[in-house]
């Protein structure tokens, strides 16, 4: 092959795009360079790397490969392979392919099949990359040395990890501390993001560490100054990974919205509750379940474990828990440590319109939605499933206890 790119002119390559003609010339070129016993190295020049002669019968079925015996070969081993995923519509066309018009037509089903699900096929593909971004912030050590080679590699998924590396070391420093380590991958991830901000706090913090005191919120050896200094930067890498995955889902929301509705401000939305700002969470939540409940697909998540379990409250935290408990078979499927988009938007709106006491007919209509979300998710979606009961169960009782006093006045 290195040799046919080099000796063929670009003409063999571009006049005549036909991928049987090509390897059906290069075959027979093979076919000579058997028979004749001379193939050069393309490298060491005085090599030849057949000596002898490698049998008639070799040589004889690579000469009598021809367009027709290729094609049916390329037909029965690559193409039905790719018509047996394709839907009925489409898989159907090859049952009858006996002329050169009928396969046509079917090939170009299924290309056309393969272009519309492009997207799609990106998606899942990002999805499982985000996955084991997080398995490997859970399983494995960070070092300087793998936070650049991620953040450089990953591109649009460089923000991504950028703000899971954040949520991990403001998970790991209350409870192992403001250690060497975290320090260097903190200081590592802020400088590649050019994060000013966090590099600043986090050199104040530096010191302590190199004199061998290991600090955190909850048990500090130094000052409380020293203890009230890292419980600044855990918020400041909470608001830092919040700003990240914002941006991570504008760029969701831009190269996949043509496949699928994203909300950009979810995550927003969250550490709003976190912070106890209910008007802002619930003006967010609101606007994001108007536009997701009659999406006709939903794909984005957020995640319910490891660094992100920061972010949730204790009863999301707690669901999750006990379904991975329960069920140890969950932990393999990702529906179940993660949330949808619409599931978490439907438990901040609820939650919030509790905590600001919103009246019974603003529940009402809660409920309304949450009960036709609860049909849009199929049982495997074991995390939806119960987070749905458990917003609707909230609302229920809100509603009760609103309606006792009233019952009993009369």
């Amino acid at each position: 092959m290195m040799w046919a790119c080099e000796l063929k002119s670009n003409s063999f390559w571009t006049d005549d795009l036909n991928l049987i003609r090509i390897c059906v010339e290069l075959l027979h070129t093979l076919f000579e360079w058997l028979t004749s016993t001379q193939c050069q190295h393309y490298f060491v020049t005085s090599c030849n790397l057949i000596h002898n002669f490698l049998g008639v019968e070799l040589t004889n079925q690579l000469m009598s490969i021809d367009k027709a015996w290729l094609s049916t070969w390329f037909v029965n081993n690559y193409v039905q392979k790719c018509f047996l995923l394709c839907p009925d519509s489409v898989s159907s066309l090859f049952n009858n392919v006996s002329t050169k018009m009928k396969l046509q037509k079917a090939v170009s089903a299924v290309v056309n099949w393969r272009q519309s699900n492009a997207l799609e096929d990106t998606w899942n593909a990002l999805q499982l990359a985000e996955r084991l971004i997080q398995i490997r912030l859970l399983t494995f050590s960070q070092t300087v040395r793998s936070c650049v080679y991620w953040m450089t590699e990953l591109a649009h998924l460089a923000t991504y990890f950028t703000a899971v590396v954040f949520l991990h070391v403001a998970h790991e420093i209350p409870t192992i501390g403001f250690t060497e380590e975290l320090m260097d991958v903190l200081a590592t991830a802020a400088g590649q993001c050019n994060s000013e901000l966090l590099l600043s706090k986090a050199a104040n913090l530096i010191q302590f560490v190199e004199y061998g005191t290991v600090c955190s919120p909850n048990v500090c050896s130094s000052t409380y100054q020293n203890a009230s200094g890292l419980v600044e930067l855990v918020e400041l890498l909470q608001q830092s990974a919040i700003q990240h995955l914002t941006t991570y889902r504008q760029f969701q929301a831009r190269d996949f919205g043509p496949v699928a509705t994203i909300v950009t401000t979810d995550f927003e939305a969250l550490y709003a509750y976190k912070q106890g700002d209910y008007q802002r969470c619930l003006q967010m939540s609101t606007q994001n379940v108007c536009t997701l409940l009659y999406a006709v697909k939903i794909f984005a998540n957020v995640v319910s474990c490891g660094g992100f379990m920061q972010l949730l409250d204790d009863d999301i935290v707690s669901l999750t828990a006990l379904t991975l408990i329960v069920n140890p078979k969950c932990r393999s499927t990702s529906c179940n440590f993660c949330i949808s988009q619409l599931t978490l938007s439907l438990y901040l709106m609820t939650q919030c319109q509790l905590k600001l006491r919103h009246s019974v007919t603003s529940l009402a209509q809660t409920i309304y939605y949450i009960e036709v979300t609860h049909r849009r998710f199929p049982a495997d979606c074991t995390l939806d499933q119960l987070m749905l009961k458990l917003t609707k169960y909230k609302a229920l009782t809100y509603i009760t206890e609103m309606m006792v006093p009233a019952f009993n006045s009369l």
